[in-house]
């Protein structure tokens, strides 16, 4: 046993959980937080729930979920402050085009460039280019209907861009049902 290991063991779970998340260079798994930790998955995923909760309360980062994987963000309202300090004030905004196409891979991934095209109405291959480019999309595979079109999803940017943990934390989609947006409504929306 070394010097440092009764006061390692005295150190609460998610603060061990947080202190490998900080040093992580890329987001982390359950299981590789629970080989790591010599502890349980139930017991880290336990642990994440309240590291995430006592993160929510008044601190500066967050944690952030995506495909099972965690990893610490600074908090979406200080934005503006961190853009500032590493000097990105003039950060290229999103087209209108960008966020209408960001918003249907989100909620209807993974989706197909005809499938994209389908709901916006119009041919999205220099928009996808363009989110694939900024790291907003990726590809996540092909199906296996006719010509194989790739499929879109959502990535860990997309997260972090837009200031959420998980793709849970999107407003649901039925909220334009439940405002009295018809479906024709709903399309005009997306077009406009």
């Amino acid at each position: 046993m070394t010097d440092s290991e009764p006061y390692r063991q005295s150190l609460p779970l998610d603060a061990r959980i947080e202190a490998i998340l900080f040093i992580a260079p890329s987001p982390v798994s359950v299981q590789q937080l629970a080989e790591t930790l010599v502890v349980s998955a139930s017991d880290i995923e336990e642990s994440l729930r309240m590291l995430d909760h006592s993160l929510q309360k008044s601190r500066g980062i967050r944690l952030q979920r995506h495909e099972g994987r965690y990893q610490l963000t600074t908090a979406p309202e200080l934005a503006e402050e961190v853009e500032k300090y590493l000097g990105l004030e003039a950060t290229a905004r999103l087209s209108r085009a960008a966020l209408e196409t960001l918003a249907i891979v989100a909620y209807r991934q993974p989706i197909t460039r005809p499938g994209i095209d389908a709901i916006r109405g119009v041919n999205s291959d220099g928009v996808i280019k363009s989110l694939l480019s900024k790291g907003l999309i990726q590809e996540n595979g092909r199906t296996e209907g006719p010509g194989r079109p790739i499929l879109y999803g959502s990535t860990q940017d997309f997260l972090q861009h837009f200031g959420i943990n998980s793709l849970d934390d999107l407003p649901p989609f039925e909220l334009l049902e439940q405002e009295g947006v018809s479906q024709d409504d709903e399309q005009r929306l997306l077009k406009d």
